[in-house]
């Protein structure tokens, strides 16, 4: 008897905070895939590091070694220099000084990333003035993009993937959710050819150093705003035409970014996924004045429920007579006629 009560009272317990346990194996889910994360990167590209390390102190013992007239200590004072400029998208080679950062077609690019939240890092802003407008800036933009891409996104929606599938769903008598499941995979594939593929196989062609994989890595990295900065399109040192290239990638990142979160927003929709975000999110609970006008209708429903019953039987109680000799006349009224 007593584990069953036992039973039942753990069974109610984990009913009633169901969501809550739900929640608490996500957290867990989450960790445990931020560990898995980090110990492949670092099984991956710890030797790479390595590796990366002693060529570079390789190159550089040979390099004192063929100018004994050179101090260590003089080209560390020069390479440090260097790394920073080169941190602040400047560098110290010949045939990078005809590309500059801040034309308006770079300053356009750089804006627009900013603006995403993207962010590569290969150009930051050099002055003072110049940071302290990036934060102003980006206070008022990143606010304002966010208003803008969700304006131009519910009106994509519309057209995109909410007529479709109701026009699809009348035409053809399909279930709503198969045909909006349906729906999505199609759209997925289209976006992904249109701004993954085919941009990764321009970027493959255009950019001398890139191949396949290195182009659709920027692709993803820049749409999904992750923004890493070590591949960034139109910094090649012979680069043609880099200012129209620059704002074709502009106009490519917004775009891009538009139909992801088209995507998004349509895989969002889906009753499958609906039904899996509800298991992590909190029940709403009425308020107490909810609560107080529902029970205050309720009594007050019941009331003159009640009032009505014992209205009629006291008619009843009344006029037994009239009711009982009224109904044969009534009954054969109509054949007396």
């Amino acid at each position: 008897m007593l584990q069953c009560l036992s039973g039942s009272s753990c069974a109610r317990v984990i009913e009633c905070y169901r969501s809550t346990w739900y929640f608490l194996v996500l957290v867990l889910a989450y960790v445990l895939y931020l560990i898995f994360g980090a110990l492949v990167f670092s099984a991956v590209e710890l030797p790479y590091e390595e590796q990366l390390r002693q060529e570079l102190r390789n190159v550089k013992q040979r390099f004192l070694e063929d100018h004994e007239c050179l101090s260590e200590e003089r080209l560390e004072e020069f390479l440090i220099r260097a790394l920073e400029a080169s941190n602040y998208g400047v560098s110290v080679l010949n045939n990078a000084s005809t590309n500059w950062n801040w034309d308006f077609t770079s300053a356009l690019f750089f804006a627009s990333t900013v603006l995403s939240t993207t962010g590569y890092g290969h150009t930051v802003p050099l002055s003072d003035g110049g940071k302290a407008f990036c934060i102003i800036y980006s206070v008022v933009g990143i606010p304002f993009t966010l208003l803008f891409l969700t304006a131009v996104v519910q009106r994509l929606m519309e057209f995109i993937s909410r007529r479709p599938v109701e026009y699809l769903h009348r035409r053809w008598g399909m279930s709503k959710p198969l045909l909006a499941a349906m729906h999505a995979s199609l759209l997925a594939i289209i976006i992904v050819s249109c701004f993954f593929l085919i941009p990764a196989i321009i970027f493959s062609v255009l950019e001398e150093d890139w191949n396949f994989l290195e182009s659709f890595y920027f692709c993803f990295i820049s749409l999904s705003t992750i923004g890493l900065g070590d591949y960034v399109p139109g910094e090649g040192y012979h680069q043609r035409f880099r200012q129209l290239y620059k704002l074709g990638i502009t106009l490519y990142l917004i775009l891009g970014l538009i139909a992801m979160l088209v995507v998004l927003e349509t895989f969002c929709e889906l009753q499958q996924l609906k039904k899996l975000r509800k298991m992590f999110y909190l029940r709403k609970q009425k308020t107490e004045d909810q609560l107080n006008i529902v029970d205050h209708d309720h009594l007050s429903f019941a009331s003159v429920s009640d009032q009505a019953a014992s209205f009629k039987e006291d008619k009843t109680d009344t006029f037994p007579d009239d009711i009982a000799s009224a109904s044969p006349t009534t009954a054969n009224g109509p054949m007396d006629r």
